[in-house]
Order: structure tokens, then C-alpha cells, then sequence
């Protein structure tokens, strides 16, 4: 989801093959067109051969090469490299096997999420199952899409560009500078902005599947990562082992129900996501009000008073900035901000009351050597295969619609998904459904009740399409329960990762640790399951 970017941000055809999987790391493969050379795959199966890991952040981890298909419509055809990482079980004489990790996007990286991530696992998951992560293709140390030569030219191109647009001439210009970008892309990667699609992701997952040596599925998808986990569950039910879906996109809403037709509705709106911001935003400034200054740094006092103190802010920031800190990019911070409880909202609050003060709000110092942004990898895919309206002016209605349901973060949504208005690629194997093909077992389905991205409705809504899977709701904040933990929700995911025993029908959880309060001997209570 966009709503995990940073920045601006931030077919059906089953093939059946054989995948040979090869660590021969095929360089410069990054800016030059990526399918120009490069292994064929072939009819063996390989196994990945592990080494450790040469980043820093990686210490402790194994990483490993895999070549795929561009087009698993031609297995024999060009192929693509997948960057692989994993964590070995921590008791090796309890191992049950693999479990595969996707930490959402579409662009986010596993090679960088799983190390990042890797604590918030329950322990017990840790012990007995080898985490497994990648990069998708398109994404990362993969075979990427990156439209700038260098980090710095790609971070150039973000700071011109706002988090969205105010007035007729920045309007003017968003559309432009996305225009562009599209076209800077399909001018690098013709094809591969053509084959990166969740179905052939989903391909690629079977293939490390079949090469880490396992008959059937284990998987954990958040966010983006949901959708994934129900394309693969479509695509090869017969496969699928366990799979936990954590803070869930709607499958029939990221496809437009399937519909051949233009859509009225942006992905994001469509999605029900400015609505989800709005309801965790209310949420997040009613307890910062019950919380003292001490807790919450923007509270006035009383909830009320705190809505309107934050209305109050918007309303000066639309006039005149507080140095580089324009309306838009506030509004940008908080969505942000509220998909962390722990302790990014704390520090939203204080980010806020600085500009209530007049000062800009402190930020971290920028690294010497940034890493590649890679906002472009999300269009990459989302526009390549979920529908969104094709006219730029379109947006500016949607931009009405969605500030008169969602307030100020309305703006941010509306426009999060125009780039895809002029996106020249479209998916050549993208899945639209059918989404209730019966699986081999059933699927567990979390999500918070108040999460900013991927909002409670749609976790409803993936369980009302998939053939079989449970609900297990998380009464609390923020993108996600993996990271933002409940003790109860880790203990029902590792009876259902280890044993397959679901959570009772309208199970939920509390988290462990509730906003604007410090960790104390009382922060467990969330492992008590709430009728």
C-alpha cells in the first residue's frame, strides 16, 4: 500500500513447469535492460545455494540468488533475478520448516524488511520455522525498476514534487512531473514494466517454494503482502498450507471487480483507505486529548479541543507555511505518522505541536550515502495491473469527494494514485479472480480495527471472497498487527502456524501497548482474548 511508502507516499494461465533455480549473480542488470542476456530457465530444479549476507543490517542472515522467467508464459525465454534472504529456525531440533514472508509495497523490500522486522515475529515462530523473504521482481536487489541513473537524482525528483498538489499550477505540474516519470520508465524497461504483476510474483513465490524443498505454502503477507497471499491462494489452492493475511487490501476493489470498463474510483478511494486515515486520525487525536501534555505534546485538553487545535493548524498552514513545512506536507506527515503507534505517533504529536509553535519540526539528519528510494517500483506495479481513472482532470473531482468524506487527508489519497493516469504499461498476466477457489486449508485474516491503509472493511471483505479463512480482529491502531503488537494475536497466529487451529469465531485482541502511554508490567494485558 501507498500508505507504507516513504516520500511522497512513503491469466489465469497456471503454468506448469519446472524452475531451475541458479545463484549465478548476472551483474549490471539494475539500468540496463534486464531481460538482454541472462540464463534460460530449464526443466531441473536447483537449490538455492545460502551464503551469509554482506549487509550490515543483515548480520546473521543468509542471502541467495534465483533466476525466473520474465514471462512464465515462456519458461524458456529471458529470465529475471530474484534476491532472496532468510533467517534459520532458532531451535533447529524443533524446525518444522519454511515460512515466507512478504512485507507489503507493492515495493517494499524483504531484504531489507525481513532484518528490519525480524523481532516483531512471535518467538516461538522464530524457533521453529527458516523466514524467508525476497525482493519482487521489479523491487530492490532484484531485477529492478529504477528509473534514475543515481539515489540522489531519484531524491531530487521527490523533493520537486509535493506530497499533492494545491492550486492550478501545482496541479499543472504534478501531472507533468508523473507523466514523465512513466515515460523515463518505459523507455528503460519496456518489458519488465510489463511482467511484474502480483500474479507472476505470485509465480515467482511457488518456484522458491519448490526450491527450498516444500510441498505446500507457509506464508505471511502484510499489507500488500495480503494481496499476494490471496492471488498465490487462487492460483495454486491446492498448495497452500498456512497463510496469515495482516492488514488485507480488498482483492475485488485493487481490481475494479474485474470490470473491463474505466472506473469512476482511484484505487486508494475504492479501497475505502482516505476514510480509514480519517477514522484512525479522529481516533488519535481524541486520545491525545485525554492524554496530559506529558503523553500527547499537540493535546489542548479534551478531545474536542484537540480537533479543534488540529483544524486550527491546517487552516494557518494553508495560509502560510512554517518555513519548508507547507499544508501539504503536514498533511503528508500525519498519514505517515499513523501507521506506527509505537512511536511514531508520539512523535507525530510533537511534529505538530512545533508547528502550532511556529517552528519546523525536528528531522533526522540525511544519510551521506542514501540508498535508492525506489518510489517508482510501487506505479510499477499498481498501475500496471489495478484500474484507475486515465484522465488527470478526474482527480481534481476525486479530490472534492474525498476531502467532503475524509477531512484534509483526503487530499493526499486523491491524488496518491494519478501517476497511474498516465502509466504507459499494463500487466500482461494480470488476476482478476475468481477469488473463492477452495483451498487446501483455511486462511487467518488480521487486522486492526483502526488501520490508516488498509482499513477494517477490507479485511471483512477478503474473508467474504476467500473460500475459507477467519477474522481475527485486533481492537486497536495503526498499519498492520506485526508491527503493532498484541500478545493475543501473536499467540492464536503461532497455534495457527504450528498446529493449523483457527481463532473462535469473532475472536479479538487487544494490543499490548496503547497510544500515548510508556511500557509497564501492564502492557501484557493484551494477551487476553476479549469476547
Amino acid at each position: 500500500m501507498p500508505g507504507m511508502m516513504t516520500g511522497r507516499r512513503g491469466r489465469v494461465l497456471c503454468v506448469a513447469v519446472a524452475l531451475l533455480i541458479s545463484s549465478t549473480v548476472t551483474g549490471g542488470l539494475a539500468l540496463a535492460d534486464p531481460v538482454r542476456g541472462g540464463p534460460s530457465v530449464g526443466d531441473a530444479r536447483m537449490e538455492l545455494q545460502w551464503l551469509p549476507c554482506s549487509g550490515e543490517e543483515q548480520r546473521g542472515f543468509e542471502c541467495a540468488d534465483a533466476h525466473v522467467p520474465l514471462d512464465w508464459a515462456r519458461p524458456r525465454g529471458r529470465s529475471i533475478e530474484l534476491a532472496v534472504i532468510r533467517a534459520k529456525a532458532t531451535d533447529p531440533g524443533r524446525r518444522v520448516g519454511s515460512l515466507f514472508f512478504n512485507p507489503g509495497g507493492p515495493g517494499a523490500s524483504g531484504t531489507t524488511r525481513l532484518p528490519a522486522l525480524y523481532e516483531r515475529f512471535p518467538e516461538e515462530v522464530r524457533e521453529r520455522f527458516d523466514i524467508v523473504s525476497w525482493d519482487p521482481r521489479g523491487v530492490g536487489e532484484s531485477t529492478a525498476v529504477r528509473c534514475f541513473d543515481t539515489a540522489e537524482e531519484a531524491i531530487a525528483f521527490q523533493e520537486q514534487v509535493p506530497p499533492f498538489p494545491v492550486g492550478k499550477k501545482q496541479r499543472r505540474a504534478f501531472v507533468a512531473a508523473y507523466e514523465d516519470l512513466g515515460q523515463r520508465c518505459e523507455r528503460r524497461f519496456p518489458a519488465l514494466l510489463r511482467h511484474i504483476s502480483t500474479a507472476d510474483t505470485a509465480r515467482d513465490l511457488d518456484a522458491l517454494r519448490a526450491a527450498v524443498d516444500e510441498r505446500r505454502m507457509r506464508y505471511w503477507g502484510i499489507s500488500y503482502g495480503s494481496l499476494l497471499g490471496a492471488t498465490y491462494a487462487n492460483l495454486f489452492p491446492d498448495r497452500v498450507d498456512r497463510m496469515v493475511l495482516d492488514g488485507n487490501i480488498d482483492p475485488q476493489a485493487w481490481v475494479n471487480g474485474g470490470r473491463k470498463q474505466g472506473p469512476r474510483l482511484s484505487t486508494s478511494l475504492r479501497m475505502g483507505s482516505d476514510l480509514g486515515s480519517a477514522a484512525t486520525l479522529g481516533q488519535f487525536l481524541d486520545l491525545c486529548g485525554r492524554a496530559s501534555t506529558s503523553g500527547c505534546a499537540f493535546s489542548a485538553g479534551s478531545p474536542g479541543a484537540t480537533r479543534a487545535k488540529f483544524d486550527e493548524l491546517m487552516r494557518r498552514l494553508k495560509r502560510r507555511p512554517v518555513g519548508e513545512w507547507t499544508y501539504a506536507r503536514a498533511v503528508s506527515m500525519v498519514r505517515a505518522g499513523l501507521n506506527l503507534v509505537h512511536p511514531t505517533w508520539t512523535e507525530t504529536a510533537e511534529g505538530l505541536q512545533s508547528l502550532w509553535e511556529g517552528r519546523p519540526p525536528q528531522e533526522p539528519t540525511p544519510p551521506s550515502n542514501p540508498p535508492y528510494p525506489g518510489f517508482e517500483q510501487f506505479y510499477a506495479v499498481t498501475c500496471s495491473e489495478s484500474p484507475n481513472p486515465r484522465d488527470p482532470r478526474q482527480y481534481v473531482n476525486l479530490d472534492r469527494l474525498s476531502t467532503r468524506r475524509a477531512g484534509d487527508l483526503g487530499h493526499w489519497w486523491a491524488w496518491a494514485d494519478e501517476p497511474c493516469a498516465t502509466w504507459p504499461a499494463k500487466a500482461a498476466n494480470r488476476y482478476a479472480g475468481p477469488w473463492d477457489r477452495p483451498t487446501l486449508h483455511p486462511v487467518l485474516v488480521v487486522n486492526p480495527t483502526y488501520d490508516p491503509a488498509t482499513p477494517y472493511q477490507s479485511a471483512q471483505a477478503m474473508v467474504r471472497q476467500l473460500h475459507d479463512a477467519r477474522l481475527l480482529t485486533l481492537d486497536g491502531y495503526g498499519h498492520t498487527a506485526l508491527t503493532n503488537p498484541s500478545s493475543c494475536v501473536n499467540a492464536y497466529e503461532v497455534r495457527y502456524l504450528l498446529a493449523g487451529a483457527l481463532p473462535p469465531v469473532g475472536a479479538r485482541c487487544a494490543q499490548d501497548l496503547p497510544p500515548f502511554t510508556m511500557p509497564s508490567p501492564a502492557a501484557n494485558e493484551g494477551a487476553a482474548v476479549r469476547p
